[in-house]
């Protein structure tokens, strides 16, 4: 795993557990609201944070957190995710994943080794606009294999999206809302400007 970093606790982030989260270094999207952008591109190694430290850090805090979050960039793309899912669940916590839905044989193959107690998926626009809003043309067919494999897995989950006033009318909005299957949940999340990928976008309220 190419760690980016990691945040020592949040009582938000996991549903019901105090939490640690992990941001995998790398992304396949350009999202022009991305706050994350440190976390995109190819980092050196010297740079990175290792994975023993983290663990070593996670064995301190036995007892006193229940769960990590492995979110990104887009954790998807490690080839190493799995075995880190996985000691993560032999540490004795839950493991809440964080993907924007690209990789959708990935997810899958983590709900069956059952790895996975969580997963938030980030819709990032219509179908039809992901060019725009996620850098990437062509992702609708992962997109919506990723949603209906997340909503009939039987875990916990939930969609959101980043509600950018400039860039998802309220017509998009309708048309993302679309997607999510009945009995799933889709959140509205805010748009944190000052740190946009985008510098256009950073003084936008």
């Amino acid at each position: 795993m190419r760690l980016g970093g990691f945040e020592p606790f949040t009582a938000s982030d996991f549903p019901g557990r105090p939490a640690a989260i992990v941001f995998s270094q790398g992304c396949n999207f350009r999202c022009p609201f991305c706050h994350n952008g440190t976390l995109l591109g190819p980092r050196p190694a010297a740079d990175l944070l290792q994975s023993r430290d983290f663990f070593a850090f996670l064995e301190r805090r036995q007892g006193l957190l229940s769960g990590v979050v492995v979110s990104g960039g887009e954790p998807t793309l490690q080839e190493g995710l799995a075995g880190f899912c996985r000691r993560l669940k032999e540490m004795g916590f839950a493991v809440k994943l964080d993907t924007n839905g690209s990789r959708p044989q990935v997810i899958s193959d983590l709900i069956e080794a059952q790895l996975l107690d969580y997963i938030a998926m980030d819709i990032k626009a219509p179908l039809g606009r992901y060019d725009l809003l996620a850098g990437r043309a062509g992702a609708g067919g992962q997109i919506i294999n990723a949603i209906a494999l997340i909503a009939q897995s039987g875990l916990p989950h939930h969609f959101r999206t980043t509600h950018v006033r400039s860039l998802l009318s309220a017509e998009d909005l309708q048309a993302v809302q679309e997607l999510v299957p009945p009995g799933s949940t889709h959140r509205l999340q805010p748009f944190m400007a000052a740190a946009a990928l985008d510098p256009a976008l950073r003084h936008e309220r």
